[in-house]
């Protein structure tokens, strides 16, 4: 996985579930805090405390035939319910235990993606809208407990999803182009509580793009020549930076956190942990000192909190000392300069 993927699956699950990753932790209660794009119909009925559109703008030096590809990438919430099989039908519940493995009906996150590769900027003058639908849907996984033959059903089904990624690019002069990246959310959605909404949201959404025969301007630090140009660009619930590695211009990554240019994820992170408020090294000795119980219900609570459990569980001594801390491109600042 190259640093781009990296950094913006960190973004993708930024804050899916916060540390101590269980279902009963009250900064668990309202999950899907960031970068959610919420159906039009609901947020013009909130009067517009949950916007339905994100955008992006930024800066790319170019030809008319420099190409950019656009991938806008984003969780949806899908409702996990778990149901006991019985002789007279199921039984659905909110604990399912069989054997040794227990369950816990939550939400969970599906990855859902949209977008166009390839498109020559100067084509993008008329603009092009890229459709996003997603059919409502359920599957089923069936458990089965072989000592004692009882079995019992894993049902996720999910809202349908609509909506559009409309991309624009506009001349502003010669080799420099202001591209948009606007995001919006048609989906129906009737009068219903935040929770419901959400799943018919696009959540944890950001957008990468990448160019060819083309250049991307950093908004964080513009050269002075283009200064007023990119204090111009409107960029909503997001902020464009340029990633890869340091000094590279074809690749650019909007998220709804704010970060520098080239962000990165440091080497020694074990993985992911969902929480960018800690660091790596205290979250880990905070989910080691989780007692049994609560580590029976981290493992219930989520697939993905029972694998940084078990992540963690099986850090060797030699891994976590390299969590303790680092000094890179240390270089002292003589006075003055």
């Amino acid at each position: 996985m190259d640093e781009v993927a990296r950094i913006a699956r960190t973004v993708l699950y930024e804050g899916y579930l916060l540390w101590p990753y269980r279902r009963s932790a009250l900064k668990n209660r309202q999950r899907w805090t960031y970068g959610a794009v919420f159906p039009q119909a609901y947020a013009e009925r909130r009067g517009g405390g949950d916007p339905w559109t994100m955008q992006t703008q930024c800066l790319l030096e170019g030809d008319d035939d420099a190409r950019v590809d656009v991938v806008v990438r984003f969780l949806h919430v899908l409702e996990r319910r778990l149901a006991q099989e019985r002789a007279d039908g199921r039984l659905f519940v909110d604990e399912l235990v069989l054997g040794s493995e227990r369950l816990l009906a939550w939400d969970e996150a599906a990855e859902r993606e949209a977008g166009a590769a390839d498109q020559p900027v100067g084509a993008l003058a008329g603009g092009r809208d890229i459709p996003v639908a997603v059919a409502a849907g359920r599957d089923e996984e069936r458990r089965v407990d072989a000592a004692s033959g009882r079995a019992g059903v894993v049902v996720r089904s999910w809202e349908p999803l609509a909506g559009a990624v409309r991309l624009r690019a506009e001349r502003l002069r010669e080799r420099l182009w202001r591209l948009t990246v606007r995001i919006e959310n048609a989906t129906p959605c009737d009068d219903v509580p935040r929770e419901a909404a959400l799943r018919r949201a696009f959540v944890s959404t950001h957008t990468i793009l990448r160019a060819r025969r083309g250049a991307f301007v950093s908004l964080t630090d513009p050269p002075d020549a283009l200064r007023a140009d990119a204090a111009a660009c409107e960029n909503l619930g997001t902020w464009p930076v340029l990633a890869g590695e340091a000094g590279e211009t074809h690749t650019l990554l909007s998220s709804p956190i704010i970060l520098p240019d080239y962000p990165r994820v440091a080497p020694e992170s074990p993985g992911d942990l969902f929480d960018g408020g800690e660091i790596d090294e205290l979250l880990v000795l905070n989910i080691l000192c989780l007692s049994d119980a609560e580590r029976e219900e981290v493992r219930a609570t989520d697939p993905r909190a029972r694998e940084i459990l078990e992540r963690c569980e099986a850090l060797t001594p030699e891994q976590m000392m390299r969590l303790h801390g680092a000094i890179r491109d240390f270089r002292p600042i003589p006075w003055g300069e």
